[in-house]
């Protein structure tokens, strides 16, 4: 053997753990279907489109970067004490997002291949993989577009079926396309310290018109075995929201509140917010906006939207289909397959939802796999912390029977005791968290 371990799937799980093991002095091959010759099993998912490692296919957002009141953020701080590379290439490729975390999705994508590559413990293999690797120690990270062969071979592994759910894809628009006399820049509540995003308003004569036009509109048809898979509830298709009234978009990813709309000074009736997606400004994508319409339905409807009335889209919105394993019966809490412990596995193929959860379990799986290739364990990190609480919701916290893809979040950490003030709540859950991270990073 040429490596100590087999990554497979090079998204930002596998990217993590590759990096994790590589820098904790292990050789790892690391296997991307994206990029490989047609004669290697070459194959492009329905969401990438690039061959880049770390490719962000839906938003560019890292979500709050806020580690004092926010279980994301904290996710954040703790993945950077841990030496994260998804964290280092963010911050390095950073885009203005307020209180968020937004990346370049190109050059953070890029940064993260670059490492990879030029790691001398890491070999990059672009190649599609069919069935689990039999004996060696092996991490699998492919996500939730895990290529058919693949995943029948887990599938015959686990003696389970995969649970699957409906992930969207937000549409992309060109920053000159945008008609900034209509629209203007500011964040919510003024938070953060510029104004970060394209504001376009709506009264309530054009709200209206936009919700009856997202429910008629024609959506894509599914594939008989689309038909009964479930949208995860944190990423829903705009018009699956509208349809459950008429007022949900405007207590959701088109709320008025904290906004002013300086031609009245006034909340509007509803809003369209746009976040940048580059590091260059040129292409901004529409917040929330992840859509099943059909093309030439998204642009004659999202045209309507005042100041999108010449929108160009560098990117309209799409729908494919999610995978993922059911986690808290099938892993031990350290990620390996219960049935095949050779095996880990990594990333939303797990049952995490978002970016930074991924990584953060791509994060834990290298490093439980680096300690047991050095001849130890290592001890998972405490409930406490919020790589504790995730890790303890996808390996056995949850319910297996009604598992469904989660972000980190408070309600995943043991409860603060005592009576507690409401505000004070998050900042003794993250001061708790430090705390315990700081131990066990120590012990």
């Amino acid at each position: 053997m040429t490596h100590d371990i087999h990554i497979i799937g090079g998204g930002l799980a596998g990217s993590e753990a590759a990096w994790q093991l590589a820098e904790a002095g292990f050789r790892v091959k690391l296997s991307e279907m994206r990029g490989a010759k047609f004669e290697d099993g070459g194959e492009m998912t329905p969401a990438h489109q690039t061959d880049g490692l770390a490719e962000l296919v839906c938003s560019n957002s890292f979500r709050s970067d806020d580690a004092e009141r926010n279980a994301v953020g904290l996710l954040h701080a703790e993945m950077r004490a841990l030496g994260s590379l998804i964290l280092r290439e963010g911050d390095r490729h950073k885009v203005p997002a307020g209180s968020a975390l937004a990346v370049d999705r190109d050059d953070f994508s890029a940064g993260v291949t670059a490492a990879l590559a030029a790691h001398p413990n890491v070999t990059i293999v672009r190649e599609r993989v069919d069935s689990l690797p039999s004996n060696e120690p092996a991490i699998i990270a492919t996500g939730p577009l895990t290529a058919a062969g693949l995943a029948e071979s887990i599938g015959a592994a686990t003696g389970k079926d995969a649970l699957a759910f409906f992930d969207a894809l937000a549409p992309i628009v060109h920053h000159d396309s945008i008609d900034m006399s209509l629209a203007w820049m500011q964040s919510r509540w003024d938070k953060g310290e510029t104004k970060d995003y394209i504001n376009c308003a709506m009264n309530k004569e054009q709200y209206l018109a936009f919700h009856a036009g997202l429910i008629d509109g024609e959506k894509t048809e599914f594939k008989d075995w689309e038909k009964d898979t479930p949208y995860f509830e944190g990423c829903m298709p705009i018009e699956v929201m509208a349809a459950r009234g008429v007022d949900t978009l405007r207590y959701g990813p088109m709320k008025p509140v904290g906004l002013d709309d300086p031609r009245t000074g006034r909340w509007p009736y509803a809003v369209v917010q746009l976040r940048q997606d580059n590091a260059s400004g040129t292409l901004w994508n529409i917040v929330g906006f992840q859509t099943k319409l059909k093309h030439a339905e998204q642009v004659k409807l999202f045209r309507t939207i005042p100041g999108l009335e010449n929108a160009e889209f560098a990117r309209l919105g799409g729908l494919h289909r999610n995978t993922f394993i059911r986690s808290p019966e099938l892993l031990d809490p350290s990620l390996r397959l219960k049935s095949q412990p050779n095996i880990r596995f990594a990333g939303q193929i797990t049952g995490c939802e978002g970016y930074i959860e991924s990584a953060a379990i791509g994060l834990l799986a290298g490093r439980f796999a680096a300690a047991e290739l050095a001849g130890g364990t290592l001890t998972p990190p405490p409930v406490e912390t919020a790589l504790g609480a995730l890790l303890h919701h996808i390996t056995g916290a949850a319910e297996a029977a009604t598992y469904q893809p989660m972000n980190v979040n408070f309600g995943l950490f043991p409860p603060i005791e005592g009576r507690t003030k409401k505000a004070d709540r998050k900042l003794l859950y993250t001061g708790r968290a430090r705390t315990a991270l700081a131990e066990w990073m120590a012990a």
